[in-house]
Formats: structure tokens, C-alpha cells, sequence
């Protein structure tokens, strides 16, 4: 069972019928690679095949966006097929089932999933995601002539149930996914020059072209001329520009199959800087030829520059870069006329130079190197470009805030646009924000709505661009003198607004690639965690932080028993653990419920340590050993917890395996007196029924609460009554003090205030 689903673009997608993945690999790889186009049974011989493979990864069901695992592949340039072979294997346990493995494709920046169909914050921009649901099954997916550069595939196994389990005390299945991607790809590529002809035959396979877009250019026309189909009139040729990315494809398709000779396609703003794959493929039946000459015009955009001779003055130290333009410095703008022109040559763009300061990881802002407001008229846009092509970008979200007087266009609009690639260099009355092949985020300023934002997580690799322009739809003169300053804040940040009171940043790596996500406390949910849905109130949250910091005051009972007993180190441990315990829960609360007094790993850890520690002396104290024998093996005990808390403080047996031995001592200890006193041991019937077994029923519960009961949504009461249980089974289980030791420790105290503690068997006083 498969279920395919993206928002645009699916036409360039197929899913195959699942197979054996290693039969599936030999059978590609053994045999010569096809034709891309699927138009003849023969092998084309410029096509090469490639693969590349991942070490696998374990599944885990989603409950934030860590919770999916990411691979991070690379296209090769000139591929012309990619396929995506996905492989899912289980463990063989009784706990494991078929379940649905959802698996997200997208070019250029990790996948934008939403899987609990939560809310994104205010102003974001997501596109739907493309993906794929399987079940315990392998399957592949095609993808034809696909993107040169990153690509990234995420899986999960279904939204968790929010159980929190003890690791290792139940048995879980594992479920193992490992995604192989295969690449044919092109070795003899034509290259289409500008303005020259270039000559086509097509018979049996496609013609595979690219031409080069320079920076700065405006538009892109694709002709085929002197069309011909075996010496007759005709064009039956598909030419398909562009590449497909996932998951909105925008190539273009051409298709001429008129009478006429000549056919074109035009294209508006084409990606800037780098080759453009085209691909010719007969429409005609086998063995009929097709003859052609392919032209690539392309149409030049001035830009006009703000001058930036201080550039080449600037300290040779400073680390930051500026986006400019290539051209040398340009006039200022009073040199500039109402028509664009000077010295004869007309603009396209205005163009402003962005300096690029890097913050921290996943953390970039973007600034105007001449001023804070960006200058916009009605003539031409405004174009601000933002580096973001450095590979390790994308893994954060991009926030864009412009800002703009409102007495400054009382009566216009300044419209934006935000595209990848290139520029939009052409607003017309509909307001498209399209690109040749890219669908742009809109904006627009107004009296009415001065401010607008912008949010778009996980940006593409790519040079991203902000152009804007006056518009004047009801006077269209007011606009010809009219200039206005907006004021834009541009930056790259890892979460948006450090995800809030209520979430967690976490910077998430795959081998050397940093992507960040929010984690979310407190019922809040959401990519930013502003969704409220389900979040507790205020109320709630502090009910919560009381009973997780007072209910630790039970301890306070096991404490003063200790005392009156005489037993002070376990006195001290329950103390010890009373008090991390207290304020790892105070720190461990989100919003404004929180206090942290230490580092919060450090007060976790100091948590976990004391309540092994505290049942590891409560067994050991029962066994009724030795002084000497029992107060090394509370520091050995206490050594081993340290160790094995380090090692992994969240896994179940490093705290009941010590446990586990001190019970293994107390039984051994009883059934030796039981043996050498011909009865049984403890020999009161009312410590059996008034406090061993209490006690030993307390902690039984305590135990299944702790492994089997807790969720994250019961976890603050829960987790309450379990500090209660283990504090309360500590004073009922402690044994009672010697027959001939004294309550509440010190038999004298002299008036220097040093003590004198009597050893009772060996008639010894020492001064302590």
C-alpha cells in the first residue's frame, strides 16, 4: 500500500511497484543505461549510471521534527533520471507490526513537514510537501531530468502515542530505513551558444542541450527554426527547459507539432548564473527523423548600482562579504533621468549591495551597505540580493520585515517580491510573483498596512532576491515623482524568536550538515511552537511546577526517621535527593514557572543519581550488615551510579542492575538469619504487616507508575505521586534502631561542643 502527495509538479514524479531492492540493483546496473526519453529499446551510449547509498538509520515515531530522520544527497549536473530506491527492514520481535512510513523528497533544503497538522506561525510561507506513505515494503521512486545539487529525503514512522518509555525495560521493535539514490546522467551534453544556430537531428534519442544564463539576464527566448520531419513541413518535436525539483516543478514544456517551422518559447527572469538543461524529443513514430536548429537569444538587463567605491577602502580584515554587482561603479542618482537612461543606456534594476554578516551557526543578517532604507520608485524595481547559496543555509528560516511612512504613500502601494534564482524585474497590475521557474512569496505595503513579514522556513541553496516597486493602479502619475524609503530587516535565524517561552532551539546535525528545530513544552505545539491548541494554562502550569518541586517534600519524612534511627548517611542521601530532585523540576518547567539554580544537565543528573542512590542505602540498610561492610558498599554503590549514569543516565537497567544486586544482599542477609535462628526473619509479625509490606507495595506501584504509566500529558502528576511512593516506601521500609542505640544520634555533648559517640561493642570513646 503506497499513497503519493505534493502540492504541484507531480507529473515528473513516478512511483514504481515495490521490489526487491538488491534484484532491483543488479538488474540496473547489470544491463547498459536506458534511453531517459523511453523512445527506443536500444541503449543510448552518452548515458552513464551512478550510484550513491547512506549508512541506514532508525526510524522513531514523530512527535517534533528531530523525531524525522534526514539524508542528505548530492546531484550530480547533466542527470537526466534520478531514482530513489527505498528500502525498510524490522526486527523480528513480537512487538513489531507493519506500520505507515511516511517519507518526504524536496531539492535544495530539508523537507517542511507538518504531520500533526498543526499551525506555522503568522506571515510563513510552506509549500506542500511531496511525499510518499509505505508500509513495511520496498518501493522506488523516478524523478526525470531532476536538479543538479542538494537533495534531501525525511522519514518517520506515525505520531507517537506521547508515552514516555523507561529505555530498555520494554522491548521495542526497530525499524531500519536506508535510501539508495541511482543517477543516469549525461556525458555528451551540446552546448547552445547565444544567437547561433545549432543544428538537430532526432531519430531515435533526445538531444540533450544546456545554455548558460549569465547574471543580469532579463529574459530567455528558445526557437527551433527550419523544423522538418523526413524532408516534409512540421516540427513533431517536445523541447522541455528547465529542471524538476520537488515539491513544485516548473519546468516548461514546448511542444510543436503545428505545420509551421518555427516554434519559441519565452522565458521571463531565467535562473541567474548557471546552466540551463533543455531536451529535445521527437513526437514522431520510429524511424522517422526530425531535423532542426535550436537558437538561445538571451536579453541583457542593466542594472544600475549604488556606488560602492568605499568598498574597495574597507579594512582587508573585516570577515563579512557584500553582495554587489559586477559591473564597475555606476552614476549617482541625481545622474539618473525619469526614463532610466544615462549616457544613453537604459536600467532594468536597482540594484542595492547587501553585506552579509554571519552570526553564529544557522544565524545570518542582512543589511544595505549605504543605508538602512532601500530606495523605491516606480520606474524599475528595487532588487536587494541575499547570499544564501553557501550550502549550510538552508537549515534555518529566513525573516524578511519591511517597514514603511505612512505619509509617504498616502495615496500608492510598494509591492515585493521574493524570489530564488533571479529577480522578478517586471510588476505588472495582477501582482504574479513568478519567475521562470519559480513561484515567489508576494508582499505589499500600503497606508493601511504599513508593515508586512515574511517567514519562510528552510530556505533553498540558492541566491535569493527582494525586489520592489511603487505602484500607483488608480493614478498612474502620481507615481512618476514619487520615491520611497522602506526600511527592511533581513536575517537568517536558526528558530524563529528562539521558539518562544514555551519551546526548546535544538541545532539537529546529519554527518556535517546543521539544520535547527523547536522543541515544544507544556502542550504547545507548532513548527515555532505557537500553536495553543493544547497547550496548559497558566494555572495549569504552576499546579504542574508545585507538584513536581512539593511533592519532594515527603522526603522530609525518611529524613527525620534516618535521624531519630541514628542513621545519618541515609539521612544525608534522602536530603541530597530531596533537593536536586526539587529544583531539577523547578528548572525542568516551561514558561515563566522556572527556576534553575545550576546548569540544567547538571541538575538532571544530580536527580537521577540521588533517587538510584536513596534505593540503593534503603535495600542495603535493611540487609542490616556490618557498619564497616555497609558503609562500603554505600560508596561503592554510589561510584557505580555515578559511572553508569554517565554512561546513559535514561537507560533502565543502570539503575535497576545496582538495584537489582542490593536486593540479591538483603535476601541472602534474611535467609541467612532465618537459617541460624530457626525462624523466620524479621521475626515481628507487625513489621511485616504494618511496614514491610506497605512498603513493599508502595514501591511495586511506584515501579509501574515510573515504566508503564507515565505520558507527556499525565507526566506532571504522575511523576508527583512517584516522588510521594519512593519517599514514603524509604520511611516505611527502613529498619528499626538497635536495642541499645539511643533516638536522635548523640548520647553526650560536651560544652567545647565536641561530641563523644560511643562504639557500644568495643567500650571505646573517641572524639570526633
Amino acid at each position: 500500500m503506497r499513497q503519493a502527495g505534493t502540492g504541484t509538479g507531480g507529473a515528473a514524479v513516478a512511483v514504481v511497484v515495490p521490489v526487491a531492492v538488491p534484484l532491483l540493483l543488479l538488474l540496473l546496473l547489470a544491463r547498459s543505461p536506458p534511453a531517459a526519453a523511453g523512445d527506443s529499446q536500444k541503449s543510448d551510449a552518452r548515458l552513464v549510471s551512478e550510484q550513491f547509498s547512506q549508512a541506514p538509520q532508525k526510524l522513531a515515531f514523530y512527535s517534533w521534527y528531530g523525531s524525522a530522520r534526514l539524508f542528505h544527497f548530492r546531484v550530480p549536473p547533466d542527470t537526466v533520471l534520478l531514482r530513489w530506491l527505498l528500502q525498510v527492514s524490522r526486527g523480528s520481535g513480537p512487538t513489531c507490526t507493519n506500520v505507515e512510513i511516511t517519507v518526504y523528497f524536496r531539492y535544495g533544503a530539508p523537507p517542511v513537514i507538518n504531520p500533526l497538522g498543526t499551525s506555522f506561525p503568522d506571515n510563513t510561507s510552506v509549500q506542500p510537501s511531496f511525499f510518499l506513505k509505505m508500509l513495511h515494503s520496498n518501493a522506488s521512486i523516478n524523478i526525470s531530468h531532476p536538479a543538479p545539487g542538494d537533495w534531501f529525503v525525511a522519514a518517520h514512522l506515525p505520531p507517537s502515542s506521547h508515552k514516555i518509555e523507561v529505555k530498555g525495560f520494554v522491548p521495542t521493535c526497530a525499524y531500519i530505513f536506508q535510501p539508495d539514490m541511482l543517477v543516469v546522467r549525461v556525458v555528451e551534453v551540446s552546448i547552445l551558444e547565444p544567437d547561433v544556430p545549432l543544428p538537430q537531428t532526432l531519430l531515435s534519442h533526445p538531444s540533450y542541450l544546456k545554455v548558460f544564463v549569465p547574471e543580469y539576464t532579463q529574459e530567455l527566448r528558445l526557437e527551433l527554426q527550419g523544423c522538418a520531419s523526413n524532408g516534409s513541413l512540421g516540427c513533431p518535436v517536445r523541447l522541455t527547459v528547465g529542471s524538476a525539483t520537488l515539491p513544485g516543478n516548473f519546468q516548461k514544456v514546448l511542444t510543436c507539432s503545428g505545420p509551421t517551422q518555427a516554434c519559441h518559447l519565452l522565458l521571463p527572469s531565467p535562473p541567474w548564473d548557471r546552466w540551463l538543461q533543455v531536451t529535445a524529443k521527437s513526437l514522431a513514430g520510429p524511424r522517422v527523423s526530425v531535423a532542426f536548429s535550436a537558437v538561445a537569444a538571451l536579453t541583457a538587463c542593466r542594472p544600475w548600482s549604488v556606488n560602492f567605491q568605499h568598498l574597495l577602502q574597507s579594512s582587508p580584515n573585516q570577515s563579512s562579504n557584500a553582495s554587489t554587482g559586477l559591473l564597475p561603479p555606476t552614476p549617482s542618482y541625481q545622474d539618473l533621468d525619469r526614463t532610466g537612461r544615462v549616457g544613453g543606456g537604459s536600467f532594468c534594476l536597482r540594484s542595492f549591495p547587501v553585506l552579509r554578516e554571519d552570526v553564529d551557526v544557522v544565524s545570518v543578517r542582512f543589511q544595505p551597505l549605504d543605508r538602512v532604507s532601500v530606495l523605491v520608485q516606480s520606474d524599475m524595481p528595487s532588487v536587494m540580493r541575499l547570499n544564501l547559496n553557501t550550502g549550510m543555509d538552508s537549515g534555518g528560516s529566513l525573516t524578511i520585515s519591511m517597514r514603511v511612512n505612512k505619509t509617504a504613500i498616502a495615496n500608492t502601494s510598494v509591492v515585493a517580491c521574493v524570489t530564488a534564482a533571479s529577480p522578478l524585474l517586471s510588476f505588472n497590475a495582477s501582482l504574479s510573483c513568478t519567475t521562470a521557474f519559480f513561484q515567489g512569496h508576494p508582499l505589499s505595503l500600503s497606508a493601511s498596512s504599513p508593515t508586512a513579514n515574511l517567514i519562510i522556513p528552510y530556505p533553498e541553496t540558492d541566491n535569493w532576491y527582494l525586489s520592489l516597486q511603487l505602484m500607483c493602479p488608480e493614478r498612474p502619475e502620481e507615481c512618476e515623482q514619487a520615491l520611497v524609503l522602506v526600511e527592511t530587516t533581513l536575517n537568517l535565524v536558526p528558530c524563529l524568536n528562539d521558539c518562544g517561552p514555551y519551546g526548546q532551539c535544538l541545532l539537529l546535525r546529519r554527518h556535517g550538515y546543521l539544520y535547527a528545530g523547536c522543541s515544544c513544552k507544556a502542550g504547545w505545539r507548532g513548527w515555532s511552537c505557537t500553536d495553543n491548541s493544547t497547550a496548559q494554562t497558566a494555572a495549569q502550569q504552576k499546579a504542574a511546577a508545585l507538584l513536581l518541586t512539593l511533592s519532594n517534600l515527603v522526603f522530609l519524612a525518611p529524613i527525620a526517621i534516618s535521624v531519630h534511627r541514628s542513621l545519618l548517611v541515609e539521612a544525608s542521601v534522602y536530603a541530597y535527593t530531596m533537593f536536586f530532585s526539587t529544583f531539577y523540576h523547578a528548572c525542568d518547567q516551561p514558561g515563566e514557572a522556572v527556576l534553575c539554580i545550576l546548569n540544567y544537565d547538571t541538575l538532571q543528573y544530580c536527580d537521577f543519581l540521588g533517587s538510584g542512590v536513596s534505593i540503593w542505602v534503603t535495600v542495603l540498610c535493611m540487609a542490616r550488615l556490618k557498619a564497616a561492610l555497609k558503609y562500603v558498599l554505600f560508596l561503592l554503590g554510589a561510584l557505580v551510579f555515578a559511572m553508569s549514569l554517565q554512561l546513559d543516565r535514561r537507560a533502565a537497567w543502570n539503575t535497576m542492575g545496582p538495584c537489582l544486586f542490593a536486593i540479591v544482599v538483603m535476601v541472602t542477609m534474611w535467609v541467612y538469619r532465618c537459617g541460624r535462628r530457626r525462624h523466620c526473619y524479621p521475626p515481628s509479625w507487625q513489621r511485616w504487616v504494618f511496614y514491610l509490606l506497605p512498603g513493599i507495595s508502595m514501591a511495586a506501584v511506584a515501579i509501574t507508575i515510573y515504566t508503564s504509566m507515565m505520558t507527556s500529558d499525565n507526566y506532571y502528576y504522575t511523576h508527583s505521586i512517584w516522588h510521594m511512593l519512593l519517599a514514603g516506601s524509604a520511611a516505611f521500609l527502613l529498619p528499626p534502631r538497635e536495642q541499645h542505640t539511643k533516638p536522635w544520634a548523640c548520647s553526650q555533648k560536651l560544652t567545647c561542643h565536641y561530641e563523644i559517640c560511643k562504639n557500644h561493642r568495643d567500650e571505646l570513646y573517641t572524639v570526633t
